[in-house]
């Protein structure tokens, strides 16, 4: 797996990779933007021309942006759902401009609606978003989610039914959270789980269709539905499951990116177990 975590762009875009490079990073995730507003300000050329020279100098593998909070591609009320869309499309811009391949989402929150309508209108959303960003080669990734609330996405099931339903779907793939499926329910903490867990993705997905992890532990307890990540080995996942994942040979060519709490040198400590755990 190329490791790595989610960097800061607080002072622009361009000094995302040069902070990747600080606490040991082959991979990054970043925002394009404040994850907490709507609207930002076009890249300058600065950022652009910056971006990419320091990512060339970097070494940095590859780059993954995870779009705005805010966004929600099943949201119930028309103004939100609009808005949702507009902002998901600058999202796909920024990306485009950076040459960065994949934005990351949630799939969405139906709101009481029922999953089976937020799962269609997704696959609206993102047909009409396809449409605006026709010839685009960055992709989406849809993110296993832990199913807090009305959050979809937290089935193998659901996400392959949106995927179904996309269009364009060669342009729709998947982010595993390691700490959300956990949640959701899916026991990758035995070996007879773990197994399970990825030969029901292989068929209800596709492997090939899995693009990215963010590699969490989780300090709720399997099936619990709630999403809070903890540090590698010190939640109710522990060590061995990521042992399995750091040798599984069909995830060594993906990102896997750190999202566990606290500070940079949490981030080395993480990165640099998950490492020996190889």
């Amino acid at each position: 797996m190329i490791l790595g975590a989610h960097v800061s762009i607080s002072g622009g875009v361009q000094v995302a990779p040069g902070n990747g490079v600080r606490i040991g990073c082959d991979a990054i995730q970043i925002f394009a933007k404040n994850q907490t507003q709507w609207k930002a300000k076009p890249f300058t050329d600065e950022n652009i021309h910056g971006f990419k020279e320091e990512l060339q100098k970097s070494g940095i593998k590859v780059v993954v942006v995870h779009d705005s909070y805010l966004i929600n591609l099943c949201a119930s009320d028309s103004v939100k759902l609009q808005m949702s869309i507009d902002a998901f499309v600058d999202e796909l811009e920024r990306a485009e401009t950076l040459g960065v391949p994949y934005v990351v989402t949630h799939p969405g929150s139906h709101l009481g609606k029922g999953e089976d309508w937020g799962i269609a209108r997704v696959a609206e959303s993102l047909d009409e978003i396809h449409e605006r960003t026709a010839g685009f080669k960055v992709m989406t990734l849809l993110e296993t989610t832990a199913g807090q609330g009305t959050n979809l996405g937290y089935t193998f099931e659901q996400i392959a039914a949106m995927r179904d339903l996309v269009k364009e779907n060669d342009r729709v793939g998947v982010c595993a959270d390691s700490c959300h499926m956990f949640a959701a329910g899916y026991d990758l903490k035995t070996p007879a789980g773990y197994k399970e867990t990825w030969d029901r993705f292989g068929h209800l997905i596709g492997i090939q269709h899995l693009k990215a992890f963010h590699i969490n532990d989780s300090k709720k307890p399997l099936g619990s539905r709630v999403d809070r990540h903890e540090h590698i080995g010190e939640g109710q996942l522990d060590l061995e499951p990521f042992r399995w994942l750091m040798n599984d040979a069909r995830f060594n060519n993906l990102p896997g990116l750190l999202e566990t709490p606290g500070e940079d040198d949490d981030f080395i400590r993480n990165l640099k177990l998950l490492r020996s755990l190889v």
